[in-house]
């Protein structure tokens, strides 16, 4: 209800004294010529407002000290306050009235004069003075200026108060109303409104504005500053906001409440470990918090979901059949029996113990033997899931163990996600090309993998992204590599090394009958009847177009001979039939691109046949020596490597130190210059096996007698004349059967691995061990009359003096040999 009252004004007038119904206001303060409305709840605020506008509508107004104070008393309110003119008055509802104030003037509390409905006080009108002075002058243009800039960066008040402001000529009311628009502590303002001097509160009101500039400034740069980096996420909220409000006006579900519900259900019927379970029911309930737009959701998302795809007690159960995994094993590979005995021992064990950790192999071999497919074999013969991961070109450590959650676009190493994809907790894992990897600033990847393949730690790997422990003492872990050197020695010790070594012309033979040429065919379109290929032709293929280890450009060239002949099948007729012969094998596969080694026809002087081991397999490498007239210079060419060199110096220093013993002038080498040289310029060699191969050229060469041509022979030397053990004999002693050599002299050290040749080849040549050079001379050189040896006594001594335990060699003078 609205109120105006136009009854007499019956105000007591005791000199200036009024006597007013007073007003305690609350967190605000009302300055003169200031309009402003309350809402006023108390009931004796409320009966002063109706005292008021009963009487002559004035009411004086002052603010409490205390806010708080629900019943204020006397001693709680200011003794300074505003008389002001009760304009409007309205009752709400609630109970509460609304009323309209106008400030008229300041006014002191001279006393309190009743207290029963309301509080009554007398007022003394304060005078306000100040003459109109220069300095207040310059004070208004002042505020006025400051007011201009202050409404510009205040939003909250409107720009018209610019133009108000500048029309009031009393300082005092500009004052008054510029308080009223400063934003400054209740405090303050009641310090203002007790300032009576005109121009000191002009002069406080310019230091409060100046101050709320600078801070309105401060807070203008922040907000600009702040609305640059949020822009970007505010729009894509707004959008993401407006796209579910579509949806749902849509009548979608809530795809996302769905999604929780989802995993709740997974995560209750997964087999997971205690740790698993409450790391991912943590991250879960996290899940549930968050916005399903923002980024941190989908973090988390993707976690949940790496840890609920592991397969954390799923396991495949093993075939224990020993007879039918050797079936298996057969079947897939010829030959390589030291890995299919390592695998049989370890199902034979499995199945008598019942639990065992998964071994951990490592097969090192030249290219294309087959290392890669092996691993797919043990996996079918024990019953597997089988996993190939590539560790070729990896040189970061977070590969194999997974980058940390913090970074964006993290995901777990190659070991956890090959656990995903297997399916299962012990499959057949295959590092492939585990000496390919390297090493740079992001770390060493083969140091952690040294976790992965040690079985006493791997059963707690622990990957940075999923940061729980997961078993992998279960996984049949196998390794490949070419090159054993390259992968370091803390590595190699906690894996079985098992080397497989280039395969044999004859291994290579039974291959290509057995399984490339079948391989091969049908994957050409042909049957058995359009193609005759006879052993003959299989073996000229492997000698005369492949140089290799394995059987991968052996695969390649049967690929092509099945496509030549499936052109002719197809131009004849689909059940033709082509028989392939060693003659016709150059108009399908173009001429032979490799010759076969060969001994020599005939026996010669300085030129002695040796055997080498190459990725290949073997080859036989002749040996040629040449004496010119010099200086005792010993050159050696064929671009030959350290060791080798080495050997032929202590070749020519064995055959300086028995001079005597092959009729030789002590000083014989230094009328002369010898010249070694190993054939095949371009191709590097290296090793100390060909020493008794350079030796016997040297003793051949000096004393004029020729070498058997059919002989070979391959050993280290010491000064001593002692033959020492070398490698790749298997794959040497096939190299001189496949070049028509029929004797082969080899080191006695080396006998344990004749049984590695194959009982043919022992059979087709003939094998005899050496402990010293003497042997070999004895041996291989063609002597023209065994009998009449002229070796003396006193040289025999001399030789027992040098070699105590070693024979010497009977050899002619020189006179025989001239003659």
């Amino acid at each position: 209800m609205l109120f105006r009252s136009d009854k007499k004004d019956n105000r007591e007038r005791g000199g200036a004294l009024m006597r007013l119904p007073l007003l305690p206001l609350r967190d605000i303060i009302v300055f003169p010529h200031m309009v402003v409305p309350l809402f006023v709840g108390r009931q004796r605020s409320i009966k002063a407002l109706e005292e008021a506008v009963a009487n002559n509508k004035l009411i004086f107004l002052t603010t409490q000290k205390d806010a708080k104070i629900n019943d204020p008393a006397a001693e709680d309110m200011y003794q300074i306050g505003t008389v002001g003119n009760v304009v409007q008055l309205l009752r709400l509802p609630d109970g509460t009235v609304k009323v309209l104030v106008e400030g008229k003037k300041r006014g002191r509390i001279v006393r309190y004069v009743g207290q029963t409905d309301c509080f009554w006080v007398e007022v003394d009108e304060i005078e306000e003075g100040g003459d109109r002075l220069t300095e207040v002058e310059a004070l208004m243009r002042s505020i006025n200026a400051t007011f201009e800039n202050y409404v510009r960066l205040n939003k909250k008040i409107p720009p018209e108060m610019i133009m108000s402001a500048a029309a009031i000529d009393d300082p005092a009311r500009l004052a008054d109303t510029i308080i009223a628009h400063l934003g400054i502590k209740l405090e303050d303002k009641q310090t203002l409104l007790e300032t009576l001097d005109s121009a000191e509160r002009l002069e406080k009101v310019l230091g409060h504005m100046r101050s709320e500039i600078e801070i309105l400034e401060v807070e203008r740069r922040i907000r600009n500053r702040v609305k640059k980096q949020m822009e970007k996420t505010q729009k894509e909220y707004y959008l993401n906001e407006q796209m579910r409000a579509i949806q749902k006006e849509l009548g979608e579900k809530d795809e996302f409440k769905n999604e929780i519900q989802e995993l709740e259900e997974k995560i209750r019927q997964k087999k997971l470990s205690s740790e698993a379970r409450d790391k991912i029911e943590k991250e879960l309930k996290k899940l549930k918090m968050m916005s399903p737009m923002s980024a941190e959701a989908t973090v988390v998302r993707n976690y949940i979901d790496w840890l609920l795809s592991l397969p954390w007690y799923d396991y495949t159960e093993d075939k224990l059949d020993i007879q039918e995994a050797e079936r298996v094993l057969e079947e897939d590979h010829y030959g390589l029996e030291k890995v299919k005995e390592r695998i049989l021992e370890y199902l034979a064990v499995q199945s008598l113990v019942g639990q065992l950790k998964g071994p951990i192999l490592c097969f090192v071999g030249p290219p294309g033997v087959g290392k890669t497919s092996l691993g797919k074999s043990i996996a079918r013969a024990t019953g597997r899931k089988f996993v190939r991961v590539s560790l070729g070109g990896v040189r970061d450590e977070a590969e194999i163990r997974g980058h940390r959650r913090t970074y964006i676009g993290a995901m777990p190493g190659k070991i956890i996600q090959g656990m995903k994809k297997a399916g299962s907790g012990n499959p057949v894992f295959l590092l492939d090309e585990i000496d390919k990897m390297s090493t740079d600033f992001r770390g060493d990847p083969s140091a952690a993998l040294m976790e992965v393949l040690d079985p006493e730690q791997n059963t707690a790997f622990s990957d940075h992204y999923l940061d729980v422990d997961y078993d992998l003492s279960k996984i049949l872990f196998i390794c490949t590599a070419n090159m054993l050197e390259r992968v370091p020695r803390p590595l190699q010790d906690r894996m079985e090394i098992i080397r497989l070594p280039g395969y044999t012309e004859w291994e290579k033979l039974h291959i290509a009958k057995k399984y490339l040429l079948k391989k091969q065919r049908e994957a050409n379109g042909l049957t058995e009847h359009n193609i005759e290929c006879p052993d003959s032709v299989l073996s000229a293929i492997v000698h005369s177009y492949t140089r290799e280890s394995g059987v991968r450009s052996l695969e390649r060239e049967i690929g092509t001979l099945c496509r030549k002949v499936a052109i002719e099948v197809v131009k004849k007729d689909r059940s033709a039939r082509v028989r392939l012969t060693t003659k016709s094998l150059a108009k399908y596969l173009g001429p032979a691109r490799y010759r076969v080694s060969k001994a020599e026809q005939e026996d010669k002087i300085g030129v002695v046949t040796g055997l080498a081991w190459t990725d290949m397999g073997g080859e036989l490498l002749a040996t040629e020596v040449t004496v010119l007239p010099g200086k005792g210079k010993l050159t050696v060419t064929g671009k030959i490597g350290e060791v080798m060199q080495e050997s032929a110096h202590a070749a020519m220093s064995y055959v300086r130190s028995r001079a005597e013993e092959l009729n030789l002038d002590k000083d014989f080498y230094q009328k002369i210059e010898v010249h070694i040289h190993i054939p095949e310029g371009a191709t590097p060699k290296d090793g100390p096996s060909a020493g008794v191969t350079m030796a016997t050229a040297l003793v051949s060469a000096l004393t004029k007698i020729p070498v058997r041509h059919d002989i070979a022979m391959t050993g280290e030397i010491t000064l001593r004349g002692r033959v020492l053990p070398i490698g790749g004999l298997k794959e040497k002693v096939l190299a001189a059967h496949r070049g028509g050599i029929k004797r082969v002299l080899v080191p006695l050290e080396n006998k344990k691995d004749l049984q590695d040749i194959p009982a043919l080849v022992r059979k087709a040549v003939q094998i005899e061990t050496v402990e010293h050079v003497d042997e070999v001379l004895r041996k291989a050189l063609v002597l023209a009359d065994p009998g009449q040896f002229l070796v003396k006594k006193e040289a025999a001594v001399t030789e027992t003096t040098l070699y105590p335990s070693e024979p010497s060699v009977p050899l002619p003078s020189q006179e025989i040999v001239a003659h």
